[in-house]
């Protein structure tokens, strides 16, 4: 189980969770006419290294002479329900409509993600003032958003930090999946 704390509530900090995100797709115009397709995803991880968060905070807060530290946007991974990966049912919203593949959480391939040895996943359980179920992180599916999005939505839909160890630990495993040597 993880330990969550409450940390700086003025400004974003790596392994800051945030629900309700908004995701932007896609936008396409035909003839003065948008489709945008957006994704909801209900929870997310912040991964950017809070280093940078930290000097992008005070850049922007403070009267600085260059804005060079400031941040466009911030990388953040989707917190999946667990048991909904299990199912392979956690991306068949209406929007995205996809299947993926059921992971067997009594065999192999479920008892080792749930014991983070799957370098693709991280699981995550939640003490229990924090009312999330357990859930997975797919690195997979990292994408990025707007600093200013996540400043202005922050009050209402941040639900916590998870402490710097636990966030350092995850941290270090998305690293290792992106710099992983793909094989055919």
């Amino acid at each position: 189980m993880i330990r969550v704390d409450s940390g700086d509530p003025k400004r974003i900090s790596q392994g800051d969770i945030y629900k309700n995100i908004e995701h932007i797709e896609y936008v396409v115009e035909q003839e003065g006419i948008f489709e945008i397709s957006k994704i909801i995803f209900p929870y997310i991880l912040v991964l950017t290294q809070d280093c940078d968060l930290a000097q992008d905070h005070m850049y922007r807060t403070e009267d600085k002479k260059t804005r060079d530290k400031i941040l466009i946007s911030v990388l953040v991974a989707p917190i999946y329900n667990a048991e909904q990966v299990f199912e392979g049912t956690h991306l068949n919203s209406p929007s995205l409509g996809l299947s993926m593949e059921p992971i067997n959480k009594k065999k192999s391939p479920g008892k080792s993600l749930m014991q983070n040895e799957r370098p693709r996943y991280h699981y995550i359980e939640f003490p229990t003032e924090v009312s999330i179920v357990p859930s997975i992180i797919d690195f997979k599916h990292y994408f990025s958003v707007s600093t200013k999005y996540l400043e202005s939505i922050r009050e209402i839909q941040f639900v916590c930090r998870i402490s710097e160890l636990y966030r350092e630990d995850i941290s270090q495993r998305f690293a290792s999946f992106l710099s992983r040597i793909g094989l055919p």
